[in-house]
């Protein structure tokens, strides 16, 4: 019932936040949004890994590298790290929104047996573009925000569908209230909003956007598992390594689906860029059940921090204007002394009358 409502609770909170919003802000804000995202998961990563090494969880452990646990093939996983950034990109872009609601493209390969000779066989691994199972919440995210911008610019005309929007995001909020009370995305929204006073604008902006794209718990997760995974099998790694775990992690994150256990997979994507053996993800599935809401905990906390961020820029540029527009708006005073150098065309009121100003009046009357 939870998944049920996903597509209406982001697909709406989109479209209302980016249709509320100033475009030129919009510009800004999500400039903004985007860089906090990748710099703090890039932190996070920075920091599991540091810590990993200090730590090492995987330290004397070997004993536990066995495959006795009958999962060494739950988990295969012959993903190229290229494929998989550039999947996210073509995720970006659906070409068919209804199946995005419910498909979202993969690479495959093929193996194609080439050059068959008497005591030679050649084996080519050709990638294949699929679509697979789940929720392409990419390219519902991207479309969404551009449909808002694009009803702001209708003006009058776009309001109707605008107000539609935001009645269809409440009413799905309480649905989602009625269906699960601790769910992160709409207790998070109303946890910001009236406690901690963020513009509904920005919150609702920036949440649902960071609720897909900005899991710092995640990529702290699988960056600790991947070092953990290599002591395990007494692998040095070396910097080419921890910049590949870093980068693939923060990427992995990005397109992790948002959901229970959903992080394990991405851990093989991980090991499979770094030459690890992924049938070591059996010993990550016994605990991901408790870690997994102790990962929930840091992403919810990086959305609403960067929340406050945007609330506080936001309001720090609000003032700044109104500032400015105080200042053009103080009536300047004349200056009796210097009325001789003074523009003609201006006329300064109660002032005494001069014998000069008595004699020739039309001198110092203003145009205006």
């Amino acid at each position: 019932m939870l998944r049920m409502v996903i597509l209406p609770l982001v697909v709406c909170s989109l479209v209302s936040g980016a249709a509320s919003l100033d475009t030129r802000a919009l510009g800004k804000l999500g400039g903004i949004a985007i860089a906090y995202f990748l710099g703090t998961t890039l932190v996070a990563s920075a920091l599991a890994v540091a810590l990993a090494f200090i730590i090492r969880p995987g330290a004397g452990a070997q004993a536990l590298n066995t495959n006795a646990l009958g999962l060494a093939d739950a988990l295969p996983s012959n993903k190229e790290t290229v494929d998989s950034f550039l999947d996210l990109a073509r995720n970006l872009f659906p070409s068919n929104l209804v199946v995005a609601a419910f498909r979202t493209y993969a690479t495959d390969y093929k193996i194609i047996v080439r050059n068959i000779s008497v005591g030679n066989v050649t084996f080519e691994k050709i990638p294949i573009g699929t679509e697979i199972e789940g929720m392409n919440i990419l390219g519902l995210v991207l479309f969404a925000l551009v449909l808002g911008v694009a009803l702001k610019k209708l003006g009058p005309e776009g309001e109707e569908l605008i107000r539609f929007f935001n009645s269809f995001n409440e009413a799905t909020m309480v649905l989602v209230s009625w269906i699960m009370c601790s769910a992160t995305l709409p207790s998070m929204i109303k946890c910001i909003e009236e406690n901690n006073g963020v513009d509904k604008r920005i919150s609702r902006f920036i949440l649902p956007i960071g609720a897909t794209v900005n899991m710092d718990g995640a990529a702290i997760f699988q960056c600790v598992a991947a070092v953990f995974i290599a002591q395990l099998n007494n692998v040095d790694l070396n910097a080419g390594q921890i910049f590949t775990i870093l980068v693939t992690a923060t990427a992995a994150s990005v397109g992790a689906a948002g959901v229970p256990a959903g992080g394990v997979l991405t851990i093989a994507i991980i090991l499979e860029a770094i030459g690890l053996p992924t049938n070591d993800l059996s010993l990550i599935l016994a605990v991901d059940w408790i870690v997994d809401r102790t990962t929930t905990v840091v992403n919810v906390e990086g959305d609403a921090l960067g929340a406050g961020i945007l609330h506080y820029l936001n309001q720090k540029e609000k003032t700044a204007k109104e500032e400015e527009l105080d200042e053009v708006n103080v009536e300047a005073i004349p200056n009796y002394k210097s009325e001789g150098e003074t523009s003609p065309l201006v006329t300064h009121r109660n002032q005494v009358p001069t014998p000069a100003s008595t004699a020739e009046p039309d001198s110092k009357e203003s145009v205006l």
